[in-house]
């Protein structure tokens, strides 16, 4: 099986002073890829600033005889995500990869999280990952080149308690990473989100002694792939935890067609309107949207109650 490499090309790698995002770092710099790492170097809840842990990791990248540069500007705004991107071209004259890593963590109840921890958390993570998607993809279409990975959660697609700020960011993740998919098919830039699952900073007060081997290299190796050349799909979900990888879609159940309803028919036929033993999924690329609503208009078509 040939190795394979990322010989001249050129990565931005969100968060990546730290955990998931410096083994991605370490990852593709050893497969000869140029990194940006950038990463502020804030504490878990996205506070303060430290220069070091991404000068660390282009440190390790240098010595061992790789290319990488240490951007501490914040994903947080529009202009630190275009900080984060022009440094890439100005640096090494291109952009072929973009992996938004980036997140904070701010727990709390729902009935007591406050407005400034959920925007907060919003920032770095969905509105973080706008901020560098949108001056990079234009750069990628002009290319004809690009490789965009997101990072979505578990939270996100399932929820989890005390964090209705993260949960919503990841969620929403996955519809940006639909529509960069879609808009990047004919230009030659394929997107895709990472469902990680791996014991970082993160994990910090959860109780991990019963959990198997999660390390963030677990993870890396799905990231690289998607990140690479030869990757085959787009506008997908790759769930990578405990060295388990999968993806993760968006399905429906066929459904009950009737040419009108009553709130007391929904409920008689609430059953077979869930049922899913028989799955129905629109891949989102190249058209899942409009596949959707032929699906939905040639049951109306069809004209039978079922």
């Amino acid at each position: 099986m040939s190795t394979l490499r990322f010989d001249d090309r050129v990565a931005v790698i969100t968060g990546a002073g730290r955990g998931l995002g410096r083994e991605y770092a370490l990852l593709l710099a050893s497969k000869g890829a140029k990194i940006v790492v950038n990463d502020p170097g804030g504490g878990l809840t996205g506070d303060g600033t430290d220069s070091t842990p991404a000068q660390d990791v282009v440190d390790e990248i240098v010595s061992a005889g790789g290319q990488a540069v240490a951007v501490t500007d914040s994903v947080a705004t529009p202009d630190g995500g275009q900080a984060i991107v022009d440094a890439a071209v100005e640096r090494f004259g291109r952009i072929d990869i973009l992996i938004h890593n980036a997140g904070t963590v701010r727990r709390a109840p729902l009935k007591e999280m406050s407005y400034n921890d959920f925007e907060a958390v919003l920032d770095v993570h969905l509105r973080g990952a706008f901020h560098v998607v949108r001056p990079a993809f234009p750069l990628m279409c002009a290319a004809g080149y690009g490789r965009v990975v997101l990072t979505s959660s578990i939270g996100g697609l399932y929820g989890n308690h005390e964090v209705a700020n993260y949960a919503a960011a990841k969620a929403g993740i996955l519809g940006l990473c639909n529509v960069v998919a879609l808009e990047g098919a004919v230009e030659g830039v394929l997107c895709n989100a990472i469902v990680p699952g791996a014991v970082t900073r993160m994990a910090e007060g959860l109780d991990t002694s019963a959990y198997p081997p999660m390390g963030a290299d677990l993870v890396a190796p799905a990231v690289g792939w998607l990140a690479h050349e030869s990757c085959s799909v787009s506008g997908e979900f790759f769930v990578a935890i405990a060295g388990r990888i999968a993806r993760a879609v968006v399905a429906e159940s066929p459904g009950v067609y009737q040419p009108s309803w009553t709130v007391e028919q929904v409920g008689e036929q609430v059953e077979a309107i869930r049922d899913l033993s028989e799955p129905v999924i629109f891949p989102v690329v190249p058209d899942g949207h409009a596949d959707h609503i032929r699906y939905s208009f040639g049951r109306a078509a069809e004209g039978v109650s079922s």
